[in-house]
C-alpha cells in the first residue's frame, strides 16, 4: 500500500494541472498584474499611432479640407492608413471618387482581422458595433495570441480605446497647426502620407510573401503612373496586392498567423522559449 509521501507529487501534480489551465479552458478575469502591463502597452502605442494622426490633420487642411471635416473622418471614418491615403490622393489631384477607392482598398484588410478575432474575442450583440469602429492593425495585434478570452477582450478594448482617443486628439492638434501656417508644404508635410506608409510597411517586410507583394504593387503603381491620372496607380497597386492575398496560399497565411503591426509587436517581445514579457498569464508561469 503506497504511504502518503507517494501520493502526494501525484496530488500536486494534479492540482498544478489545474491551476494552470490551457487557452481554451482558462477563461477567468484579467489578472491584477497583467491590466497595467496591457494599458501601459496601450499607451505606448496610442502615442506613436498619435504622431501619425499630427501629420494627417495637417495634411489634410493643407488639402483642402476644414477642420470640422478633417475631424469627422477621424472619428466617423476612423481608418489611419485609410485616411492619409485620401487625403494624400486628394492633395495629388485625384477626384473624390479615386481617393474613396483607394481609402477603401487599404480598409479591405480589416475583414481578414474581424474573421480571425471573431473566435478570439467571442463578442456578440450590441458589443459588435463599437468592436468594428474600434478595429485597428494595433488592436487586432494586441488581442491575437493571449493566453484566454478575458485577457485578449481587455487587451483589445483598451488598446482600441486608448488609440482612438489619441488619433483623434493628434488629428484635432494637427488640423488646428495646419490652419494656421501660411503653407503647410513648406514643412514637408506633402510628404508626410508617404513616410507614413513606409513606415507601416517596413516592419512586414521581414516575409518572403509581403516582399513579394510590395514589390508588384510598386512595379504596377510606378509603371501605369505616366498613363493614368493622379490616385488610380495607387488604386492599382493595391488591387495588385489584393489579388495576391486573396489567393488560397495567402488566405491560409492569414488565418494562421495574421500581420501584427511595429508598434504591437514591440510591446509584445517575445523570449525564444515562448514566454512574453506582457504582465499577463501564460501558459508557462500559469494563470492566477
Amino acid at each position: 500500500m503506497p504511504s502518503s509521501r507517494e501520493r502526494r507529487p501525484v496530488s500536486e501534480s494534479a492540482e498544478t494541472a489545474e491551476s494552470v489551465g490551457t487557452p481554451e479552458t482558462t477563461r477567468g478575469p484579467v489578472t491584477r498584474l497583467g491590466r497595467p502591463a496591457l494599458l501601459r502597452d496601450a499607451l505606448g502605442i496610442g502615442l506613436a499611432v498619435g504622431a501619425y494622426g499630427l501629420s494627417y490633420g495637417a495634411l489634410a487642411v493643407s488639402s483642402g479640407l476644414t477642420v470640422i471635416q478633417t475631424q469627422f473622418l477621424s472619428l466617423l471614418l476612423y481608418g489611419g492608413s485609410s485616411q492619409l491615403a485620401l487625403v494624400g490622393a486628394l492633395a495629388a489631384g485625384s477626384t473624390g471618387a479615386t481617393a474613396s477607392a483607394t481609402a477603401v482598398l487599404l480598409g479591405a484588410r480589416n475583414l481578414f482581422y474581424g474573421v480571425g478575432l471573431r473566435p478570439v474575442l467571442g463578442l456578440r450583440g450590441r458589443q459588435l458595433l463599437p468592436a468594428a469602429h474600434l478595429l485597428s492593425d494595433e488592436s487586432a495585434a494586441m488581442a491575437i495570441g493571449r493566453p484566454d478570452r478575458a485577457t485578449a477582450r481587455y487587451a483589445y478594448w483598451a488598446t482600441g480605446g486608448v488609440v482612438f482617443l489619441c488619433w483623434n486628439l493628434a488629428t484635432l492638434a494637427g488640423a488646428l497647426a495646419g490652419s494656421l501656417m501660411a503653407d503647410p508644404k513648406a514643412f514637408g508635410l506633402d510628404a508626410a502620407s508617404s513616410a507614413a506608409f513606409l513606415a507601416l510597411v517596413a516592419p512586414r517586410l521581414g516575409e518572403r510573401a509581403n516582399r513579394i507583394v510590395f514589390v508588384l504593387a510598386c512595379v504596377v503603381a510606378v509603371g501605369v503612373s505616366p498613363l493614368v491620372g493622379a490616385g488610380l496607380p495607387v488604386v492599382l497597386a493595391g488591387l495588385t496586392a489584393l489579388s495576391v492575398l486573396l489567393t488560397p496560399r495567402a488566405r491560409a497565411a492569414l488565418r494562421s498567423a495574421p500581420p501584427a503591426p511595429g508598434g504591437a509587436a514591440a510591446a509584445r517581445p517575445e523570449d525564444p522559449d515562448g514566454a512574453r514579457h506582457d504582465g499577463g498569464t501564460t501558459e508557462k508561469d500559469g494563470a492566477t
